[in-house]
């Protein structure tokens, strides 16, 4: 069965909320208050398991999700000092992201949901991210509807119109690679250790970004969308050409850094054209873990700053797949109206204007 509309409830959630994350490689739950004040949260990283294959493995994650994720529940709730009962609704991310992990998750919340018969609510990942920038008590004031979005998660790249819960306008999105794939695929050229955008970042930081003249696609062109896939495949030949073994860590982070303001150039172009078809929109949001990177955040500011708008990204814990946003994002749409049965089903792909 679809979602599905509830009656209006402007007074949100009738007790806290418990959010559970298992989309990609990390467990987490956190559990809020109906006003969003974050009552209790944990996160288990699966780097460890990870790491030996350079990148993240289904079956393996899915694996971690299910042995991992009743005593987190268990202990975030102790840390609220709660028990099921207490709560007010129970929320999981039902999508996108790997269908094991989204099963295991979205299982063990819908039958806890059963148990205690409290409201469950399907998060689509991609709208908790939207959204994550209006969680209270954060460092910059709650942006108001319409606002632009950056996503820049996992395999999205886009530029959205966000006009209200539940309400997006995709104005562009990436042809090939995103970008947080093209800071991993070039990390893993690079010799540097999983995950890849925060190793690169790091790397980047004592190299020269204008070392190497790299290609940004679509730069200057109209639109919005992104492609990164002609920029890796530059980084790929320019490696290549080098003797082989291992790079020299100096000439590492000069291709890191050069990469790195290719990277940023693009998305501060695309963004620009964002801005110019949304004259209304008087913030523009970044989400996402690339969004956590320094420089791509310190030049978003500034162009926003010229541009009079104000920019807001997250706190780089709530840029990474987390579960904060998951239960502030079931707070938002309890507060719209909007509710899921225990039949709503988990979605592998599941574009955010359809949430």
């Amino acid at each position: 069965m679809e979602r599905k509309a509830a009656a209006p409830a402007p007074s949100g959630p009738s007790g806290p909320v418990l959010g559970i994350e298992s989309s990609c490689d990390e467990t987490a739950c956190a559990v809020l208050a109906p006003d969003g004040a974050i009552l209790a949260e944990v996160l288990l990283s699966q780097i460890a398991e990870h790491a030996a294959f350079g990148g993240v493995v289904p079956e393996i994650a899915a694996r971690a999700h299910l042995a991992a994720l009743p005593r987190l529940a268990a202990a975030c709730l102790r840390e609220a000092g709660l028990g099921y009962n207490d709560l007010g609704a129970i929320a999981a991310t039902a999508g996108p992201g790997l269908i094991g992990g989204l099963l295991v998750g979205t299982g063990f919340a819908k039958g806890a949901a059963l148990a205690v018969h409290k409201p469950y609510l399907a998060i689509n990942h991609l709208e908790a991210h939207a959204l994550a920038a209006r969680l209270p008590g954060l460092e910059h004031t709650q942006p108001a509807f319409p606002y632009l979005l950056l996503l820049l998660s996992g395999g999205h790249s886009q530029c959205i119109l966000v006009e209200g819960v539940g309400r997006y306008r995709r104005l562009g999105t990436t042809l090939d690679d995103a970008a947080g794939e093209a800071f991993d695929k070039t990390a893993k050229l690079l010799g540097l250790p999983y995950p890849g955008g925060p190793a690169l970042e790091a790397c980047a930081r004592t190299g020269a970004p204008d070392a190497y003249r790299l290609p940004r696609p679509l730069l200057h062109r109209a639109g919005c969308d992104f492609s990164f896939s002609g920029l890796k495949t530059a980084v790929a030949l320019l490696v290549a050409a080098q003797p082989s073994g291992p790079l020299p860590a100096a000439q590492a982070a000069d291709i890191a850094a050069s990469f790195q303001a290719a990277v940023t150039d693009i998305l501060a172009d695309r963004l620009a054209n964002a801005l110019a078809l949304c004259p209304a929109a008087r913030t523009v949001v970044a989400a996402g873990g690339v969004a956590a990177n320094a420089a791509i955040r310190s030049r978003l500011t500034a162009m926003c700053t010229e541009q009079a708008k104000a920019f807001i990204a997250p706190p780089l814990r709530l840029c990474t797949d987390n579960a904060v946003m998951v239960a502030w994002a079931a707070i938002e749409r309890l507060r719209a109206g909007f509710a899921d049965t225990l039949e709503a089903p988990c979605r592998p792909r599941w574009p955010l204007e359809a949430a």
